[in-house]
């Protein structure tokens, strides 16, 4: 191994690098961007009635039952 040996950046890494370096914002966004879908809190009850009112599907969904 060299004395002055660099360790390897991928592309992708280095592009990524740079567009934080220009917008010092964009991982804040992210994080409202994440906080508008995803960051919920869930209601448990609503969820277990949920999958209580589920309706089973039939094995061919196009058969009618006449």
């Amino acid at each position: 191994m060299p004395l002055f040996w660099k360790a390897y950046t991928s592309d992708t890494t280095s592009f990524i690098d740079r567009l934080k370096a220009n917008k010092p914002s964009l991982e804040e966004e992210q994080r409202r961007g994440r906080a508008l879908l995803w960051d919920k809190r869930i209601d448990r009850d609503a969820q277990a009635e949920y999958s209580d009112a589920k309706v089973a599907q039939q094995p061919y969904v196009y058969q009618t039952d006449h």
